[in-house]
C-alpha cells in the first residue's frame, strides 16, 4: 500500500464497534458539531438518540481519517 492510500480516511462500520466506544464516538460527535434543531432545542440524549438512528439507517457513517488521527461521523453520499 502507498502512503497516500495509508492516509485515505477509512469508512468503520458502526457495528464493529463495541457499544460503549459507538456511543463515546457519538457523543463526541455532537457535542463537537452542535446540531441545529432550528426553533426546538433537542436534549443531548435526543441528538444522541436521532445521530444512532442515522448510523443504523446507514445514512450516516462514521469515518477514521490516518492522516489526522481523527474520528467523525459524515452523511453517506447518494449512491453509496
Amino acid at each position: 500500500m502507498s502512503e497516500e492510500e495509508d492516509s485515505r480516511p477509512v469508512e468503520i462500520p458502526h457495528t464493529e464497534l463495541a457499544p460503549v466506544t459507538l456511543r463515546a464516538v457519538v457523543e463526541s460527535f455532537v457535542l463537537r458539531e452542535g446540531t441545529d434543531y432550528g426553533a426546538q432545542d433537542a436534549s443531548f440524549e435526543r441528538k444522541v438518540a436521532d445521530v444512532m438512528r442515522q448510523l443504523e439507517r446507514r445514512e450516516a457513517v462514521i469515518v477514521y481519517d490516518p492522516g489526522s488521527d481523527s474520528v467523525d461521523i459524515v452523511v453517506r453520499r447518494p449512491g453509496r
